[in-house]
């Protein structure tokens, strides 16, 4: 009804400034729900749990694991996927921004992008584990353990809880002197991001193997 209402004023003013403010609460109103992020996931989601309650899809029954296993892909792409573009984008690119001495340089990166890029990653690879937990269910410690028939998961469980453990107790307390949450003289800010950056690296080749576990598993190694 606004909506209706908004137009109509927009028809018969003649005042430039109505007009301007009646376009803006306009828009506002009108807003595409693809402009938020946290829309779009919830959106997405909710598109999900449709597919999943469609009568002709296979099932029909409710499987805990299945919805394990959707969980721990989709917050897997969030963490392995921040994880490739840290280690293929932004280092190279803050590397190349710094060394041009003419240029903008990497400020607005380390500012803007950087903290909410981090706080996306350390949460997905905290909800990845956890759903990995879940899926894996009463062969958890199996796979820690590496018990006969599980040694392939087990390794990927190893790789992928090593992984955990070097972004929360390597990548991200020193990150936070890169991005200027915690308090570092230019000395300790240039350690804390050549340390940051070879831990990410190593998550980065330790993904490789992980992600063939993890495929593996299932679906068998290529030899």
């Amino acid at each position: 009804m606004r909506r209706v209402e908004l137009w109509g004023l927009l028809a018969y003013s003649s005042n430039r400034s109505e007009r301007l403010q009646n376009i803006s609460e306009l828009n506002l109103i009108m807003k595409n729900p693809l402009d938020s992020v946290g829309t779009t996931v919830t959106l997405g989601v909710l598109f999900a749990i449709v597919v999943m309650v469609l009568p002709n899809t296979p099932g029909g029954e409710f499987s805990h694991l299945s919805l394990g296993r959707w969980a721990h892909i989709v917050t897997g792409i969030f963490w392995i996927g921040l994880l490739y573009y840290f280690n293929v984008a932004q280092i190279p690119a803050l590397a190349a921004a710094n060394a041009d001495k003419g240029g903008p340089g990497g400020a607005g990166i380390v500012k803007y992008v950087a903290p909410r890029a981090l706080l996306w990653f350390r949460w997905a690879a905290v909800a990845t584990w956890l759903t990995g937990g879940w899926l894996l269910g009463g062969r958890f410690m199996d796979a820690f353990t590496l018990q006969p028939g599980s040694e392939v998961i087990g390794i990927g469980v190893w790789l992928g809880t090593i992984m955990l453990f070097n972004v929360w107790v390597l990548i991200w307390p020193n990150q936070k002197k890169v991005i200027g949450v915690v308090p570092a003289t230019d000395e300790e800010k240039a350690k804390a991001r050549r340390t940051a950056t070879l831990t990410s690296r190593v998550n980065f080749l330790l993904s490789f193997p992980m992600l063939l576990c993890m495929g593996g598993s299932a679906h068998g190694l290529p030899f």
